[in-house]
């Protein structure tokens, strides 16, 4: 027994030979496929809908065609969309909710189960049961439409899935119960054709079913034989949404005249087309997104036409209607586009590095390089939108600039957290901090910018706590980097020694790479992480400084424990020392004032080896000295021969430590000679004492001239010989007591074992002695109350001359 068979399409044969819209709908239906590609698929329950494609799914059911004649004829007459073949064919857009998918005409239909062929035979059995009393009243469909219609405006931002909620779904479900909760039209609304029906001869038939609809369905508006999805597919969107709107506004005079309850079933078909084409409408618009940035170029009236159709929506469909109607509902296309420029910006930026293997960030080089793919693609692609996207967008008072900068600056940020993230060693820290501070962030990044800033600020390209973590991991690697680096320039020196190399001369100095090193050192990592940010420097200032300080105690001790002492190696080393604190506490005085004690040290070592090689040579000249063989020969002179063959290695010195070198051996020759002066081997009497005075004199001043001769500025040490020449030599005894406070106010370091030993050698008597002492000791306390310390200004003479306790001192003091 056959089944009730569905109404049969109406014959197109007589608008072939009038070339009228039948036409159009076997056009359309041709070009489903293009169309097809860029419009999403619908998903749809299994409990809602069957098969279109075989023949299952038939529009209007056949229950609803025995309803009544007269919602036949008003549903034949009544103005539809021209859901043709095409739109039956367009992919729409999948959900995660489970559900059969519409099959395009060219798959092959999968065969019924025993149980759908049951389901089918039950129907034939009572045909019209369940929908010939199915007559939902206003008010059902009124609720229905409204909770589809809140449910759309929840999702309507959330992408390609909100649009098939939109489409199919929710309005299949509005319509699935009657008035009285029973189940309406095999509870969607659709009668299965049994048997051979289910075949591909069913789908032709429920295709030109369509196709009449479509064509017959125009507006006013609309160009005589083409189909909204030819439109669409044309991207001809202005044209295909007036079309649309024109049908969504009969829909809602349909609704609002209560004429739809006539044929709900009608009217939720022609609202599922709207819907289903407003999604396609959305899907060009992607595609033209998509398609902007591509090797074909920028196709301007695509994007102009896009701006229009976007501005035309929300001019159409301002905000909800208060009634929650579902077809008036925004479709915010504008959000849509966003969305689209935002993933067109994440595939664009994706495909910099695409070639090169997963352990891209693996090596410092191969990210550098990828960094400069990434920035090259995205300059590209930034000036290609200003030279070409934004003038389109902007004919048609569409804003592009903005949306495509913060897109791509959005989708550079998220790369650059991924390789972040990955990012290991110090090399590689450094690039992603470098390119994104000085690369990206640069002005002249895009070159000649003649677009406006945004309106507001771009993020940070990098999250505080990730940048944060960047240069913490930097810092920490620094350290260890910066004391294998000070570690290289030691085993350098190291080596230099070992090969007995003699220092070169520089402008007539001694040098040594070494403060060289150490300058190029500081300065090339603190200019790198001052280009990053201040912080970063500052920090990279206070690592370099630590590790310098460490560095100097092992350089000085590794240098005098080694064989290479020799005095233009300790010229060279004190020479460094100087170069060090000249430029490193000039250049950085802040971070480096605390290396000025450590610098002073290490050189002062240096010099005291210095000093101590001349000690050692000329000693022995002074214990010849105020002797009787002294009084008839020309001791000192062999001895001031040395000092000045000493001075010429000076010349090789920095001038400030060269003088202060300098001074230190006029001071040690002075103080020998007045050691060797107030420890006598012999004691001279008579005539020997006087001769010794006027020699003592004579020697006095050629020292002073030699020194000055050589540059010596320490002149406050010329007083000290020729008054104990003048004690020892005065004939009247009173004119002591002068020479005595000439002596004590000269050099404010004497002591009273010092005038003790100055009047042994006299010899004046107990009480004249005790008569000097006494007014010595005045003249002192007189002096440490005015606070002329010698020590505290350098001036150290008399307090490095030890004295013995010897037996005519104590006889002088009892």
């Amino acid at each position: 027994m056959s089944g009730p068979q569905p109404a049969a399409a109406p014959k197109l044969g007589s608008d072939k030979q009038a070339g009228g819209p039948a036409e159009a709908v076997v056009g359309a239906w041709e070009k489903g496929p293009r169309l097809g590609q860029r419009l999403p698929s619908i998903v749809v329950e299994p409990s809602e809908l069957g098969a279109v494609e075989s023949g299952e799914l038939r529009w209007p059911p056949e229950g609803a065609q025995r309803a009544s004649a007269q919602s036949q004829a008003a549903a034949d007459v009544a103005p539809g969309l021209a859901y043709s073949s095409a739109a039956a064919k367009m992919p729409l857009p999948q959900t995660q909710a489970s559900g059969l998918e519409l099959h395009r005409p060219q798959e092959p239909v999968e065969p019924h189960t025993p149980a759908q062929g049951a389901r089918r035979a039950s129907s034939e059995d009572a045909p019209g049961a369940q929908h010939e009393g199915f007559r939902p009243g206003l008010g059902t469909l009124r609720r229905a439409l409204s909770r589809a219609s809140q449910r759309a405006s929840v999702r309507a931002s959330q992408g390609d899935a909100g649009l098939l909620r939109l489409s199919g779904r929710f309005l299949f479900g509005s319509l699935r119960r009657t008035p009285d909760n029973c189940p309406a039209v095999d509870q969607t609304g659709v009668t299965s054709e049994p048997g051979p029906a289910c075949g591909r001869k069913g789908s032709s038939k429920a295709k030109e079913d369509v196709g009449r609809r479509l064509s017959t369905g125009a507006g006013p508006e609309e160009a005589k034989g083409t189909s909204v999805a030819d439109l669409i597919s044309e991207r001809q969107l202005l044209a295909a949404f007036e079309r649309l709107r024109h049908l969504e506004t009969g829909l809602v005079t349909e609704k609002a005249s209560c004429t739809f309850q006539q044929d709900p079933t009608g009217f939720a078909r022609r609202a599922m087309d709207v819907c289903l084409h407003y999604d396609g409408l959305a899907a060009e618009i992607g595609a033209i997104v998509r398609e902007t940035l591509g090797p074909d170029g920028v196709d301007a009236a695509a994007l102009a036409e896009l701006a229009r159709v976007v501005r035309a929506e929300e001019e159409a469909h301002p905000e909800p209607p208060a009634d929650g109607d579902f077809l008036r509902t925004p479709r915010r296309w504008r959000q849509y586009w966003e969305d689209a420029v935002r993933r067109s910006a994440e595939e664009r930026v994706r495909q910099a590095g695409a070639g090169e293997a997963s352990g891209v960030a693996d090596a410092a080089p191969d990210l550098a390089r990828l960094l400069a793919e990434l920035g090259a693609l995205v300059r590209r692609d930034l000036q290609k939108v200003q030279r070409e996207v934004h003038p389109a967008y902007a004919a048609a008072g569409f804003p592009a600039w903005e949306a495509y900068l913060r897109a791509f600056h959005g989708a550079v940020a998220g790369r650059l957290q991924e390789l972040a993230h990955d990012a290991r060693g110090f090399e590689q820290l450094y690039v992603l901090l470098d390119w994104a501070a000085n690369v990206y962030s640069s002005p002249d990044f895009l070159g000649s910018q003649d677009q406006a800033l945004p309106s507001e600020p771009l993020p940070p390209l990098l999250a505080p706590d990730v940048w944060a973590r960047l240069e913490d991991d930097y810092t920490s690697f620094l350290e260890t980097k910066i004391a294998s680096c000070f570690d290289g320039i030691l085993q350098l020196e190291q080596s230099r020694w070992a090969a007995a190399e003699a220092p070169e001369e520089l402008r007539g100095l001694y040098h040594t790479p070494l403060s060289f090193d150490v300058c190029m050192l500081v300065a090339e990592h603190v200019k790198a992480a001052g280009a990053i940010s201040r912080e970063l420097e500052a920090t990279t200032l206070g690592i370099c400084a630590r590790a310098l300080g460490l560095f100097l105690h092992r350089f000085e001790k590794a240098f005098l424990e080694s064989g290479a002492v020799t005095e233009p190696n300790l010229c060279a080393g004190i020479n460094a020392c100087e170069e060090l604190r000249t430029h490193l506490l000039a250049k950085f005085p802040e971070s480096f004032g605390e290396l000025e004690k450590a610098l002073g040290a290490a050189a002062r070592a240096f010099q005291k080896r210095l000093l101590q090689g001349l000690q050692g040579a000329v000693q022995p000249l002074f214990r010849v000295l105020c002797t009787k063989a002294w009084l008839t020969q020309d001791l000192l002179q062999p001895l001031m021969d040395k000092v000045v063959a000493f001075s010429g290695l000076l010349e090789h010195m920095a001038p400030p430590l060269a003088q202060e070198t300098l001074q230190q051996v006029h001071r040690y020759v002075v103080r020998e000679y007045l050691a060797q002066a107030l420890r006598p081997r012999e004691r001279l009497r008579g005539v020997d004492r006087r001769s010794g005075s006027q020699k003592m004199g004579l020697e006095a001043q050629a020292i002073s001239s030699t020194f000055q001769g050589l540059g010596s500025q320490a002149t406050w040490l010329g007083q000290a010989i020729p008054c104990v020449a003048d004690i020892l030599g005065e004939t009247y005894k009173d004119d002591i007591r002068r020479h005595l406070e000439t002596l004590i106010r000269s050099y404010p370091d004497i002591r009273r074992d010092h005038v003790l030993a100055i009047l042994a050698l006299r010899r004046l008597g107990r009480r004249r002695n005790q008569h000097f002492l006494r007014h010595a000791q005045a003249v002192l306390r007189a002096a440490a109350k005015a606070g002329g310390s010698g020590a505290a200004g350098g001036r150290v003479l008399f307090e490095e001359i030890e004295l013995g306790t010897g037996v005519d001192v104590l006889v002088t003091c009892i």
